[in-house]
């Protein structure tokens, strides 16, 4: 069983999310506080990311991110409007983000060849349930999936060991059999190394080696995955 984080693992979110940003950039001239676009996109992604790290640790709810994540940008930048439009923002975000289809590459490429090689696939997720299934759905990875886990629906992020073991009973299968492929040390590994599960590392931005299996592309990881089989 292989599961696989969504965002910036198989759906390119950092380029999709920088495509919905830039529209609200334009469509309600963020020019009059923010000099240029890639200000506004830094600012937000700033917070956002804080904001994110918080929910994570289940140190902030939902409501608070989505709440904060465009009001704190706004006002930083003295938006008298940063109240209002951080309310607006958020659903609009959401609807533009979903309606993206970016992939990162050979994300359908490897799904098939798990697929191929008669494997389940699983998408296993800390994002937004109103969101995630419409990434899914419009990006065309649905036909390829197994089994989705999102933290939203069950109350519990990763790398909160319950989260994959709820996965596991989905799925049916026992630890041993779970390989976890994503992008997130702090989440998506350690929760399933935590777990008792295979991780494999994708790292686009080529940090620092972590230790475990790691692929710089998607179309690195069939032998790595084959690899983990063959010894189980």
């Amino acid at each position: 069983m292989v599961w696989i984080d969504l965002d910036d693992t198989l759906w390119d979110f950092k380029a999709n999310s920088r495509v919905a940003l830039r529209g609200l950039y334009d469509d309600y001239q963020l020019s009059r506080w923010f000099d240029s676009p890639a200000r506004w996109i830094d600012c937000y992604e700033r917070h956002n990311h804080s904001l994110w790290n918080q929910y994570n640790h289940a140190i902030i709810s939902k409501e608070y991110l989505m709440k904060n994540r465009f009001l704190l940008p706004l006002a930083e930048a003295g938006s008298p409007l940063a109240k209002e439009f951080g309310a607006r923002f958020d659903r609009e975000y959401l609807d533009r983000l979903a309606q993206c289809t970016l992939l990162v590459d050979g994300a359908i490429e490897l799904l098939k060849w798990i697929k191929e090689r008669g494997e389940a696939t699983g998408i296993l997720s800390n994002g937004f349930t109103e969101v995630q299934y419409r990434k899914i759905n419009n990006s065309g990875l649905a036909p390829y999936i197994d089994h989705i886990v999102l933290s939203d629906e069950i109350g519990i992020n990763k790398p909160d060991i319950r989260i994959f073991r709820h996965a596991e009973k989905v799925a049916g299968e026992r630890p041993e059999h779970c390989i976890m492929i994503g992008d997130n040390p702090d989440t998506d590994l350690r929760g399933a190394i935590d777990a008792g599960w295979h991780p494999i590392y994708f790292d686009r931005d080529n940090k620092p080696s972590i230790g475990i299996p790691t692929a710089r592309r998607l179309a690195d990881t069939p032998p790595i995955i084959e690899e983990i089989i063959n010894d189980q």
